[in-house]
This record gives structure tokens, sequence and C-alpha cells, in this order.
């Protein structure tokens, strides 16, 4: 299995600290030694980088973490192969392009004997979660043919993974640099940051922040991951099923979905 890294912010805030910990996950106290990416929306744009090495031993990495880049909306990756060669086409993050904007979006889990059609959106590399990513985007397209929706694209987004589920192991995360979308069937956990901010410890290595010193009073920020990456903190882990939608740092709808029956499943 692979390991998901989300942000969500009200101001644009650097991921540096989270993204420590979860690099050294890549190979040294972790398996996912098979590549990583991360994306960052700055307004229309979006930053990647990604590198098929190991991220504990990944000089693009180590550029990452000493280069505090801000950005409200971040997704991250590292990767333990299943599917697919490792290789700089199978690394997530993935984007597309779709009504004007930058989509991007990771995968962790692995779907069973899925061959999606054929459509629009075409994968470049080999894995069942680039082939999910395009799907996804295909019905979206189809959907809302002729502009971009609003919140009534929620109920796409989690019909789709409900597909996907019923496949095999399904957290992903999703967004247009609006918003962050988030789907969990076995593993993703929460912690949201606002005042009284206080002191983090690291799981994975001998390193604290004070976020007192980092912030400011009015300051929101949502870290989501596959596993927690403190120690002294309290994160929320999501039940199964569990999607969410986030805007600004804040948790603008949650629900869970219960399982396809047999007969929902195409």
């Amino acid at each position: 299995m692979c390991e998901l890294l989300g942000m969500s912010a009200n101001v644009p805030t650097d991921i540096v600290f989270s993204f420590t910990g979860l690099m050294q996950r890549g190979g040294l106290t972790g398996p996912h030694r098979d590549g990583w990416g991360i994306a960052f929306y700055e307004g229309k744009g979006v930053r990647v980088f990604q590198d098929p090495r190991p991220s504990y031993q990944s000089e693009v990495a180590e550029l990452v973490r000493r280069y505090p880049i801000k950005s409200e909306t971040v997704i991250g990756h590292i990767r333990h192969a299943n599917v697919g060669d490792v290789c700089l086409a199978n690394t997530h993050p993935f984007v597309r392009e779709l009504w004007g904007q930058n989509w991007c979006f990771a995968h962790n889990g692995q779907l069973a004997n899925f061959s999606p059609a054929p459509g629009f959106y075409q994968p470049v590399g080999t894995t069942d979660s680039e082939a999910a990513f395009c799907d996804l985007l295909n019905h979206i397209r189809e959907r809302f043919p002729k502009h971009a929706p609003g919140p009534e694209i929620v109920p796409t987004l989690v019909a789709c993974c409900q597909r996907y589920r019923s496949r095999g192991v399904f957290n992903c995360m999703l967004s247009n640099g609006e918003w962050l979308f988030t789907f969990c069937t076995t593993k993703l956990a929460e912690i949201t940051r606002r005042a009284p901010f206080g002191p983090a410890h690291l799981k994975d290595l001998e390193v604290q922040v004070d976020f007192q010193s980092e912030t400011t009073p009015n300051d929101v920020v949502t870290v989501l991951a596959t596993e927690p990456l403190t120690t002294n903190e309290t994160w929320t882990m999501h039940p199964s099923g569990t999607w969410t939608l986030w805007v600004g740092g804040e948790c603008i709808v949650r629900a869970i979905a219960e399982p396809l029956s047999d007969k929902e499943i195409d």
C-alpha cells in the first residue's frame, strides 16, 4: 500500500514539517520506497514535484523540504508499488486539465479486475490509480459537459468512489485548487490546527515545531495522512466509507457512504 498526505488551509501555508515526517516513511521508517510526489496549488497554477526514487534519499524531496512553498491546498503521496512499474509515469499525484482547472489526484490502495471503458482522458502510465482518475474525470465531464459545477459535483464524486471501492481498497485525495475532497475505505487520519497553537513532535524523526511562532491567531490548517504523523497530538481516524470536502482548512461537508450492494455494482 501507499501513503497519502493532504493539506487544506485558509492562508498560504507550508507543509515542510509534515512532509519531513512523510518522506522518512519512503524507504527508511516505512516500505514505501517506489517513488513519491507532491503538488502545491498557487492560484490557478500547480507545482508538482515527483521522483521514482525513495523519498528518504531523494535529492528532489530534499529540495522540497528545504524550500517552504506556501499553498492553501496540497496533495502528496509515497508509493509502494502493487500495479505498474516503478517509473516517473506511475508516480502520484496525477494532474489533468478540466474546465480550465488543474485537477490533482492521488490514491492509496489496489483495485482488482479494473478495466474502465476508454474515454476522453487516458492514462499515461500503467497504474490502476491513474486509470481510476481518468475514469473519474470522464464521468464528471460526461455529467457536466459545459461548465464547472459547484457543490452539485459531490454526488458524482461519491458515486464513482463507491464503484471503485467495490473493486478493492480506495483511499483518495482529489482537488481542483478550490477544494480538497477525500474518500476513505481503510485508513485516513486528520488533524485541524487552530489557535491556541502548540508544539508538535514528528513520529518518524526527532523533529518538533512550535506552531504558535509560525502562525497567526486566525490561521486554520488541516492536515490529512494515511497514518498520524505526530506523537503528541490527537488525530481523528476516518471510519470506512467516510468522504469529506474541505475548503480553507474547514470541513464543509462529511458523510459515510454505505458499501454498494451487488445489484448496484457495475
